[in-house]
């Protein structure tokens, strides 16, 4: 059964709202985090939850884990809205998805996700949720997939592609692809501490010196609204940015050189700007 939601003809957006980005580095979702997400969405008695679960393997089981977390937090109404390639243009679920107030972006493979959405009205959608006002949120691959240059989790091997390791810092090492766009300034990494992904999220810095390269620790989030950027969580978060890039002719064998990388590692509590 599809699930839809009527709407009266006035809402309580803003006309010229922006909303907020909550993004969480995977793992665990500890209920402070949860009501923190919440309270960042604002959400009223009436307002509603879209969880969209395409990165997972198995939307169900996704939807639920979620659900249960959620439901700590706050009573509000979650629907489940599984796009395929199919119903990306179902009206129905895409007004459903653009008027609430929340929306949940599980993980999975974010590969998965975009190969859905990329360019299609879901996309458009989840835009017009956020210029009216929503929150966006996600964890893991729903992390990555905020950003407008994307970290497939692909490693590039000369011409084969592999899933990581990184175990060098190279040249055109790391994949990127296009992402949902919510964030042009900064590339999102996740699970990143606990992983040690510093090689890859180095190599994305010499690839892209004048964006910030970001990187989430599990059980752990940023929330973005306009530029500022608030660390929330029980690890950490790693900022890298504004790199001094060696010319062409210094790289030896496609390795990457960098020199006064700034690095921040911040904790729950502190707060940055992006550019």
């Amino acid at each position: 059964m599809i699930p839809v939601i009527l709407f009266a003809t006035g809402n309580s957006f803003g006309q010229n709202t922006k909303g907020s980005l909550f993004i969480i580095g995977g793992g665990d979702r500890p209920l402070a985090m949860m009501q923190q997400m919440i309270a960042t969405a604002q959400l009223q008695v009436n307002d509603y939850i879209v969880v969209l679960p395409m990165s997972g393997a198995n939307a169900d089981t996704s939807f639920f884990y979620i659900k249960e977390d959620i439901k700590r937090a706050c009573n509000n109404a979650m629907l489940m809205l599984n796009f395929t390639k199919a119903t990306a243009h179902h009206q129905p679920w895409l007004d459903s998805l653009q008027h609430a107030k929340l929306v949940f972006i599980t993980g999975g493979d974010q590969n998965r996700f975009m190969d859905i959405v990329l360019h299609t009205p879901i996309q458009q959608a989840i835009k017009n949720a956020f210029a009216n006002g929503a929150t966006i949120a996600g964890t893991s691959a729903g992390a990555a997939v905020m950003s407008q240059q994307m970290i497939t989790g692909n490693e590039l091997l000369g011409d084969s592609i592999a899933s990581g390791p990184f175990t060098q810092i190279n040249y055109n090492m790391v994949e990127l692809k296009e992402g949902l766009g919510l964030i042009t300034t900064a590339i999102i990494d996740q699970h990143f501490i606990i992983r040690s992904r510093y090689n890859r999220l180095l190599s994305v810095l010499a690839a892209n010196p004048t964006v910030q390269c970001i990187g989430i620790d599990e059980a752990t989030a940023i929330v973005i609204h306009g530029k500022k950027v608030t660390v929330t969580g029980e690890s950490q978060v790693i900022r890298m940015r504004l790199p001094l890039k060696k010319k062409a002719a210094a790289v030896q064998l496609n390795k990457v050189r960098l020199q006064q990388v700034q690095l921040d590692v911040l904790t729950d509590g502190d707060i940055f700007m992006l550019d």
